[in-house]
């Protein structure tokens, strides 16, 4: 089977045999249902594929649906102008990048459909090719955005810039409410809603998707999909890995299930790493291999965020919805895709989010370790290796000193406020080990007590920061943190663990064996 890995072209995947899952039907609820919509999906989710399937659509090529249920729905098979812009072509560290990149754009419209000299601002020029492409074919227009956010997500942490950028698309995007009358559909996609924008703010006009529930499915993979779709494949995969079929379903759905853009709903597959495992037979972290998300870690620390809220984040429709600065990290996780709904408290309205996946929360931690600890990058897996090997062999004197190592010559300005560092650096390490030895967490004002399980070994920690290693071994006694353990065959050991903030290192730990 030819799999569409990184092809973002309709018509190319038609023409070149590539499997493609009908997502036709959807579409064409989409375009006979409304004009104006807005749909926000994490990177590598198939946005761009809809936005060219969508302008195949409109431009009536009907040979390209042959087969899917779109040729069964459509009868006219009408053939409109198309404006398409394409925002994730460019590096944004200037506003002369926004402008060039639109103006760009305008002046192949122009080329096709005219230009008026006086009309000097992107604006003015956008709802003049607007106007000119309905005059000219007698149809009206459909324009299609894709990543129009990404001068806004690389803006992050730039306010002026970002206001710059802001200031430039505002206009722009104004235009599709006051050309209202020549344009027949348009769609904007991102990876993230951003407040304030006249594109949401002035633009009422527009439904946003991102949430609602009969376009859940419009990108992505579900189950359901995947067995209709790709049972053989689903076979083939077990024996390359040398699994059962249950397995290999199993393993599909720990790594790489569990988007819910809505509550109560059937989880989504990211498509994009679902197909690279079919493709290359293996499970690997693929959507972390194409890209970084820089923004986001910039935003966690600048706010100073507590990484362990984000985990079990509980929150409301309205901080979900929208983002309206750059001091609240958690709508920026959330759309981008890092954390997902997993479940809805309809009493009080409010959403409780998680990582989706295992390939997420792992690729992420991954990716924050060395922003956090005094560790590269390339040796990150490797000091992780070390510790769970240690762990599972009952070496906790070598444990620490290695866990002392991730604290040692951090600069200074990264720990000012040293109790949230320290619990960001742990809650990245612990999470990690978590993979692969049993990890539980309990956190109680701003303490972090941790309980690790191997095959042999019950580790029951408790670290401080404001106190001594005997007060922790003391809290867990009096806190009656090993009880569960009791009776366990397996060797039960207390750790109490202290931090200094004059060295801004662990400073001492104590061991008990449970009796």
């Amino acid at each position: 089977m030819l799999y569409p890995i990184g092809v973002q072209d309709f018509e190319k995947l038609r023409r070149g045999g590539f499997f493609y899952i009908d997502k036709t039907e959807l579409i064409y609820k989409l375009v006979t249902g409304g004009t104006y919509y807005f749909l926000s999906r994490p990177r590598r989710f198939g946005k761009s594929l809809l936005i060219s399937t969508l302008e195949a659509y409109f431009k009536g090529k009907k040979e390209l649906f042959r087969g899917l249920a779109m040729e069964r729905l459509e009868q006219d098979w009408t053939a409109y102008p198309v404006l398409h812009l394409d925002l994730n072509i460019e590096k944004y560290d200037s506003t002369d990048s926004l402008y060039n990149i639109l103006h760009e754009a305008l002046s192949a419209w122009e080329d096709v459909y005219g230009r008026n000299e006086n009309e000097r601002s992107l604006s003015l020029r956008f709802k003049g090719v607007i106007e000119r492409a309905y005059v000219k074919t007698g149809f009206p227009v459909v324009v299609l955005v894709d990543e129009y956010d990404k001068p806004l997500l690389q803006s992050i942490g730039d306010k002026p810039l970002q206001e710059e950028l802001r200031s430039m698309l505002k206009p722009f995007y104004g235009v599709l409410k006051t050309a209202d009358r020549y344009i027949r559909f348009a769609l904007l996609t991102g990876v993230t809603k951003f407040g304030k924008v006249s594109v949401f703010s002035d633009l009422n006009n527009l439904k946003d998707i991102s949430m609602d529930r009969r376009f859940v499915t419009l990108c992505g993979i579900t189950e359901e999909e995947i067995h209709a779709n790709l049972e053989e494949q689903l076979h083939e995969l077990a024996e390359a890995q040398g699994m059962t079929y249950e397995e290999v379903c199993a393993n599909l759905k720990e790594q790489y299930d569990g988007y819910h853009f809505v509550e109560n709903s059937e989880g989504i597959y990211n498509p994009f790493s679902l197909l690279n495992a079919f493709d290359s037979q293996n499970f690997g972290s693929y959507w972390f291999e194409t890209g970084t998300p820089t923004y986001l870690v910039e935003l966690l620390k600048r706010s100073h965020y507590r990484l362990e809220d984000m985990a079990e984040a509980v929150t409301k429709i309205d901080v979900l919805n929208s983002i309206y600065g750059d001091d609240e990290p958690l709508p920026v996780i959330f759309q981008s895709g890092y954390l997902t709904i997993q479940g809805y408290n309809k009493r009080f309205g409010t959403y409780r989010l998680g990582f989706p996946n295992k390939e997420v929360e792992e690729g992420f931690m991954d990716f924050l370790l060395p922003c956090y600890a005094s560790v590269k990058k390339e040796k990150a897996a490797f000091f992780i290796e070390n510790f769970v090997e240690e762990i599972e062999g009952g070496e906790i004197d070598a444990f620490f000193h290695r866990l002392q190592s991730f604290f040692a010559d951090t600069p200074y300005e990264l720990i000012r406020d040293q109790e949230l560092h320290y619990q960001n650096v742990l809650f990245i390490v612990f999470r990690l080990i978590g993979f692969y030895v049993k990890a539980e967490y309990h956190t109680s004002q701003g303490r972090i007590d941790l309980v690790l399980q191997t095959n042999r070994f019950v580790y029951v920690m408790e670290f401080m920061l404001e106190g001594t290693a005997e007060d922790a071994l003391r809290q867990i006694e009096e806190k009656q943190y090993a009880l569960p353990f009791r009776s366990d065959t397996r060797k039960v050991y207390k750790i109490g663990v202290n931090f200094s903030s004059q060295t801004r290192n662990i400073e001492k730990w104590i061991v008990e064996e449970m009796a």
